[in-house]
């Protein structure tokens, strides 16, 4: 099987993206895309966060319990979207249009990947060509950036979240990632603008 999305990341962003691409599921022009997320969280600083400042999230709520909820919900509501758990990316490969994803255990292909894991000890083999000091964050942390024109990086290469040169806030995170789902769905969608909004059913 060869994936239309893959998201690397289980982050703030990369589930975000997730939620909004496994939304469009009724959709005529998404309803046979394969969708897929690389669920590594290990390294995202969400692991030891407290969140206040969100809107919608109780406060005192923990990073690790809103990564472990938001696992919950794409399985809940999109079981579509392939979780696929316990495996780090550590290379990508072009092959012509379809790009190789080569984690510690197995390896996919995909026709567009989204990279979602955070800037710290960015490691990814066959991405290093695009990577550049993180333009928002202090140059002494020497976080990672990829370079992008509008969280795109190459041909079938999105970045989302503070990777893409956001700074470190899970709204802002959580929003890049969904926006670079409302562009792949637009894509998609023959180029028409496209968001997926769900509506109170009205008696």
């Amino acid at each position: 099987m060869i994936f239309d999305v893959l998201i690397i990341g289980g982050g703030a962003a990369g589930i975000s993206c997730g939620l909004v691409l496994g939304s469009a599921k009724e959709r005529e022009f998404a309803k046979d895309k394969n969708i897929g997320i690389i669920m590594h969280q290990r390294a995202s600083s969400l692991q030891t966060a407290i969140l206040n400042n969100v809107m919608g999230v109780a406060p005192n709520t923990s990073g690790d319990d809103l990564l472990e909820d938001g696992k919950k919900q794409l399985a809940s509501l999109y079981p579509h979207v392939s979780q696929i758990e316990k495996e780090k990316v550590l290379e990508i490969e072009k092959n012509g249009d379809v790009l190789k994803v080569i984690t510690n255990k197995n390896s996919y292909e995909a026709k567009n990947i989204v990279v979602a894991v955070g800037p710290k000890n960015f490691a990814i083999k066959g991405l290093e060509a695009y990577t550049e000091l993180h333009q928002k964050l202090p140059a002494a942390k020497q976080r990672t950036q990829l370079k992008n024109v509008d969280h795109v990086v190459d041909k079938g290469i999105y970045v989302a979240g503070t990777l893409a040169g956001c700074r470190s806030q899970f709204a802002i995170a959580a929003g890049s990632g969904a926006e670079v789902a409302t562009d792949i769905l637009t894509i998609w969608n023959d180029g028409k603008t496209t968001m997926i909004h769900d509506k109170k059913t009205v008696s």
